[in-house]
């Protein structure tokens, strides 16, 4: 389970946003939305959750394979598209090493396993209540 804490203040956009594991991140908007890009704007959290993910699933899995995996490079593309309800994410991977094109079949199979892509292709619901002060 993550637990996540986030606040704003009186600055326009800029969040706070704090990890039960002591971490922060800023998150704002970009300056064209009023915002003053000091951080990762929301949508850009949600693509880098799964960029992370992606990433950290494909070392470990070729590690623990003990395959020539030098790098992993990942592009995420999140559109959103309002009018029709609907989100697009176009994940684009690119394995740098010594690997045959039976391991980099699995690679993307891993890819497609990791938590956060179950994450997001799966239902997912969400529920809201306001504290009491």
């Amino acid at each position: 389970m993550a637990r996540i804490t986030a606040s704003i203040k009186k600055e326009l956009y800029k969040t706070e946003i704090h990890s039960s594991s002591g971490n922060l991140l800023i998150a704002d908007e970009p300056e064209t939305v009023g915002g003053k890009n000091q951080g990762f704007s929301p949508t850009e959290l949600l693509a880098s959750s799964l960029a992370a993910c992606t990433s950290a699933t494909l070392r470990m899995y070729a590690d623990r394979k003990g395959w020539d995996l030098e790098e992993v490079k990942l592009e995420i593309i999140l559109e959103v598209n309002r009018d029709e309800k609907r989100t697009e994410i176009h994940r684009k991977i690119e394995l740098i090493g010594n690997l045959d094109q039976a391991q980099r079949d699995r690679m993307l199979a891993i890819a497609n396993a990791c938590p956060v892509h179950k994450i997001l292709s799966g239902t997912i619901a969400i529920q809201t209540e306001l504290k009491r002060n």
